[in-house]
């Protein structure tokens, strides 16, 4: 399939004005220029032409949106001139796998002032002698080139484009998650009123076993002084019948 079919086909019932992120793939293009992408794609941001056979960037309409080119493995030797005019606000350049021998080929790039990233990985210019240092030094508006910066330190994989979605995850998710909480913590105050009541319940059954046994002492107490009583009362009547006989029988000494 040639590119300019392919490009129509990912429209997919979309009008070219509509289209924010196009990538093309398994076709070729006729003469090496970019086909069947026209200015009417003013709202792209994002275009991949991986592997399609461009020799040249010339034919590129002006994409004034356009942030990131994804134009590796093809066979692209120079002419990045249109770059600048067409595509202004690129942030991001991926060239590997392309023809680009010498340092020179990159001096068109000066003009992308908002140019943060570029990759010429596999490119023969990279096996140069003080490469990235004399790519830094060519175009000192760029942060990263073939991944890491001038301290080696290592770019990051969305760079911000995606931060926002990757963290968001599914909608619905932190309803679900505050419900579920909810549900955890009225049902751990279901626990501690149970306990509670139990709680509650085994004081009573304990206080009324305790006043049981209370009430049992305080019956044996009254049974015991009853008890003492009687025997009182009646050691008391011996004791006075004793008096009496020893009365009468002091009346009989007497007669």
């Amino acid at each position: 399939m040639d590119m300019k079919a392919r490009i129509a086909q990912e429209l997919k019932g979309r009008t070219p004005a509509e289209v924010v992120e196009l990538v093309v793939y398994n076709c070729r293009s006729s003469d090496g220029e970019v086909e069947g992408l026209t200015e009417d794609y003013a709202r792209l941001e994002v275009l991949s032409v991986v592997n399609v056979g461009l020799s040249s960037l010339a034919k590129l309409p002006p994409l004034p949106r356009l942030r990131k080119l994804e134009a590796s493995d093809n066979a692209i030797s120079g002419g990045l001139d249109a770059l600048a005019e067409r595509c202004p606000a690129l942030t991001h350049l991926n060239l590997s796998g392309n023809r680009i021998k010498e340092l020179s080929a990159l001096e068109a790039l000066q003009n992308l002032k908002g140019l943060r990233s570029l990759d010429l990985y596999s490119c023969e210019v990279s096996t140069a002698a003080d490469y990235r240092e004399n790519v830094f030094e060519l175009l000192p508006q760029l942060t990263y080139l073939d991944g890491y910066d001038q301290e080696d330190n290592e770019a990051p994989e969305s760079e911000g484009d995606d931060d926002d979605d990757d963290e968001a995850g599914p909608p619905g998710d932190e309803d679900d998650e505050e419900e579920d909480e909810e549900e955890d913590e009225e049902g751990s105050e279901g626990d501690d009123g149970e306990v509670g009541l139990s709680y509650l319940m085994k004081e009573g059954i304990q206080d009324e076993e305790d006043d049981g046994d209370y009430v049992e002492e305080v019956e044996e107490e009254e049974e015991e002084e009853e008890d003492g009583d009687v025997e009182a009362a009646a050691v008391g009547g011996e004791k006075r019948k004793r008096d009496a006989d020893d009365e009468g029988d002091d009346d009989d000494d007497d007669e």
